[in-house]
């Protein structure tokens, strides 16, 4: 789900998605506040957590794109991880405690990426107890602080690409595709366990989100400089909301039509695709949103944008 920064009824209405380049050490809702007080932005929020000791690329939907941000949470994501063979720790990551500690076999290249290769495809998981997942309406991580560890049910995710990328006293660098929902952490410990020798995440970079990749990406600095400059030079580092729409086919609305659909209602467009969903503008080529094709191929609106008028 989408976490919302607290609105801030005396900000600016600022609509678009930044890219941000997110620092090691600091939480991604910790990164969403100071952007948004550097955006002077009266509604933020951030499509999906990466882990204090990540890094790399956290989309930030701005205003009216935090209606498009599911489609950003359920795209493919895409890391470079470096794992840490022979050490098994209370989090998966460098931050916990050492629970297990080994000498690291031997490996040539051929039998590292054949047991990598192996997580290929769908795979179950068992989400860590250091995780934002809710189990009886409590963050697992709360939990775990406790020091409690309770059942978790398994997830299924889906390793679209793993390959490994650099081998060298026993760090292990890999890079990964994967579905929304999947735990880099959980991926490396049970690579380790499939090695023998147990594994943790010693550095995790985030390179992609559906459309966007890391050349993209803005840091604190730079975006601090930016707004020293003002805020026309901030506002410009923003790329359009419909860009999170990666593949969706544009329908273009005559004016008849886009009133109607303004007003909720699913609407008749000649030409138009017949199933799927589908970007929305009107005759003038502003985007009003996304609608879905119904079963008689009308298309009815499902997120729309408010435009001032």
């Amino acid at each position: 789900m989408l976490t919302l920064s607290p609105a801030n009824r005396s900000g600016r209405s600022v609509d678009g998605i930044l890219l941000l380049d997110k620092p090691l050490g600091v939480g991604s809702n910790e990164a969403l506040q100071k952007v948004k007080r550097l955006f002077k932005a009266r509604k933020a929020g951030h499509t999906g957590s990466l882990d204090r000791l990540a890094t790399g690329l956290l989309p930030l939907c701005f205003g009216e794109a935090t209606k498009l941000s599911g489609f950003l949470l359920n795209a493919e994501k895409r890391y470079e991880a470096v794992l840490r063979l022979g050490i098994v720790t209370s989090t998966g990551d460098a931050e916990g405690e050492v629970l297990e500690s080994c000498e690291v076999p031997r490996y040539s290249c051929r039998e590292l990426e054949e047991v990598v290769s192996g997580f290929e495809g769908e795979i179950s998981q068992v989400p860590p107890m250091h995780s934002a997942v809710k189990v009886g309406g409590q963050r697992l991580y709360r939990l775990a602080h406790k020091g409690m560890v309770i059942e978790r049910a398994p997830r299924t995710v889906t390793i679209h690409r793993i390959a490994v990328t650099d081998y060298r006293e026993g760090l292990l660098s890999v890079e990964v595709a994967c579905s929304k929902g999947t735990y880099v952490r959980t991926l490396a410990e049970d690579i380790g366990k499939a090695l023998g020798c147990g594994a943790s995440v010693a550095g995790l970079h985030r390179v992609g989100s559906g459309p966007f990749d890391a050349s993209e990406m803005h840091g604190l600095a730079e975006l601090q400089a930016l707004a020293d400059a003002g805020l026309d030079a901030l506002d410009r580092t923003l790329v359009p909301m419909e860009s999170a729409l990666e593949g969706f086919p544009d329908v273009k609305l005559t004016g008849n039509v886009a009133y109607y659909l303004r007003k909720g209602q699913a609407v008749m467009v000649p030409h138009a695709p017949t199933s799927g969903w589908v970007k929305l503008y009107d005759g003038s080529c502003v985007f009003l949103g996304v609608g879905e094709v119904l079963g008689d191929g009308r298309i009815a609106p499902r997120r729309l944008i408010n435009r001032p008028r």
